[in-house]
């Protein structure tokens, strides 16, 4: 009987002792010679190999984050916000302007072992902030020259900065809606981020931009026209050294910071492998949303009937030249062959609402077998140049494009 009650009195006192051992403090019996671990929260796995988001607030609203790390007494927290450390300890509660932030937590111990957790905080903005999306290759800015951003609400933007350095000039396009700005000379390369400044000084996020002083190529790189003169825009171009079109280096005709042209050689109809070096290593080129280390050109024997890069939007007062497109002469018309193929390749105005494309005649009439074509990315579109198409353009003043929101940059005929 005495022994069964000594376990009865045995029982609740080992409870208490094993409840005497737990602490708010997790594992911090662990030492600093052992591995550090985040027990909470967790972190959501990279998909794709990009990093996961981990918070969703608005601007008003701080980024607020709580850890829990073993071992507790010898471990210490530090956060980074776009590889900068912006606080310690196992919490953080800090504002951000509107933007996409990369987040990285570190756990250390006093011994020097590491472990830590990363991944992406988005900041929306609130209704009528000024916000500037990214449409094409507008985030890559060369040093010295004018660039533009596009979004909503930047009408309200009186000055700029970019990283730390003051923005010398930025200006609102009223008839365009976007807002263009000087880039300042001094800025090294890398990525820095936007800060939109209205005129009562109230700072808004609008992302970042990745400041390069290599020649990009922009536009351009997808077509050229065997044995004719063809021309490249971009960024930094006055530093390329040598084109290369497959196993034949490009003549260099004429060059500046935002243009090249080069003289195509006498090339068979195909893909061709655009290369190129410069004073400070390769080119690159921007192709279908990414830049890149080479193009791929479709080289055509097409004739070429006009080059250049010609804006078109009938939103435009009829004084304006860019209202449509009519540059070809109708003496060219009048030497085609019934049959033959017109070829109009265009590129998209980024900042425009819409995009569309109609061949007309001078009156205004859609040529026999064409109507209106809407797009969002640049393209061509063909034109059989029937018998009733030519008596058309011929009998109805010429030949034009019409539309809104595109460049016409290059007419071949086939």
């Amino acid at each position: 009987m005495k022994s069964i009650y000594k376990r009865v009195i045995f029982l609740p006192v080992l409870a208490f002792v094993l409840a005497g051992c737990s602490s708010d403090e997790p594992f911090s019996v662990a030492t600093e010679t052992d591995e550090p671990h985040i027990l909470d929260p967790t972190f959501p796995d990279k998909v794709n190999g990009q990093l996961p988001v981990v918070a969703n607030i608005t601007r008003d609203a701080n980024f607020k984050m709580s850890l829990t790390v073993t071992p507790s007494q010898s471990t210490e927290v530090d956060w980074f916000i776009d590889g900068e450390k912006v606080a310690t300890g196992t919490t953080i509660d800090i504002p951000l302007l509107a933007g996409s932030y990369q987040m990285k937590v570190t756990a250390t111990t006093t011994a020097g072992k590491s472990t830590y957790r990363e991944g992406i905080v988005n900041v929306s903005t609130l209704e009528g902030d000024p916000w500037a999306t990214t449409v094409s290759f507008e985030r890559i800015i060369a040093p010295g020259t004018n660039a533009n951003l596009y979004g909503d609400n930047l009408q309200k933007v009186k000055s700029m900065r970019i990283g730390n350095t003051e923005v010398p000039s930025v200006t609102y396009n009223t008839e365009n809606g976007f807002l263009s700005y000087s880039v300042p000379a001094s800025l090294e390369n890398g990525t820095k981020r936007v800060i939109l400044i209205d005129a009562e000084g109230m700072e808004y996020g609008a992302n970042t931009v990745t400041v390069s002083s290599s020649p990009l190529v922009t536009s351009g790189a997808d077509r050229m026209t065997s044995g004719t003169r063809c021309k490249l825009t971009g960024i930094n171009l006055d530093q390329i050294s040598k084109l290369t079109l497959g196993s034949q280096e490009l003549e260099i005709v004429e060059r500046s910071g935002s243009e090249i042209t080069v003289e195509c050689p006498a090339l068979e109809d195909g893909e061709y492998k655009l290369t190129g070096a410069s004073i400070q290593g390769t080119v690159q080129f921007f192709v279908a949303g990414a830049v890149k280390d080479e193009a791929a050109v479709i080289v055509t024997s097409e004739q070429t009937v006009w080059t250049g890069h010609h804006y078109v939007s009938w939103d435009l007062p009829d004084e304006n030249p860019n209202k449509t497109f009519n540059l070809i002469s109708s003496d060219v018309f009048a030497s085609m062959k019934p049959g033959s193929i017109m070829t109009i390749h265009y590129s998209v105005e980024p900042s425009a609402e819409y995009h569309q494309l109609r061949t007309v005649t001078c009156w205004w009439n859609d040529l026999p077998g064409t109507s209106v074509i809407e797009f969002q990315e640049n393209g061509s579109k063909e034109v059989v140049m029937s018998a009733d198409v030519l008596a058309a353009i011929a009998e109805q003043g010429g030949f034009l494009c019409v539309g809104h929101g595109y460049y016409v940059d290059l007419v071949t005929l086939r």
